[in-house]
């Protein structure tokens, strides 16, 4: 991964932690910044998985990288989302 992958994976998870919020059924109680940060995350993990099954770079748009980075933002706001609740219940 370049300098210049690192910087659009951190570019494209500003997006993809939002479409991941969308993903998951109901309303989440994190803060943006944390989805920001979980979509980030994840697009990067996503780009390195796609990188190392080999379809990060095709001719057009990396459909197999988006979902996969987007699957990983629903799953780590969905973690979140759970974590972050209990933390206010007491």
């Amino acid at each position: 991964m370049h300098v210049t992958g690192i910087i659009t994976a951190i570019i494209i998870g500003l997006v993809i932690g939002a479409l991941g919020r969308l993903v998951v059924p109901g309303r989440q109680h994190i803060p943006m910044w944390l989805t920001i940060v979980i979509g980030v995350v994840a697009a990067l993990i996503g780009t390195a998985i796609a990188g190392g099954l080999g379809v990060a770079d095709t001719k057009g748009v990396d459909w197999v990288e988006l979902i996969l980075q987007i699957g990983l933002a629903a799953v780590g706001v969905a973690l979140a989302a759970g974590m972050y609740g209990r933390r206010g219940v007491r």
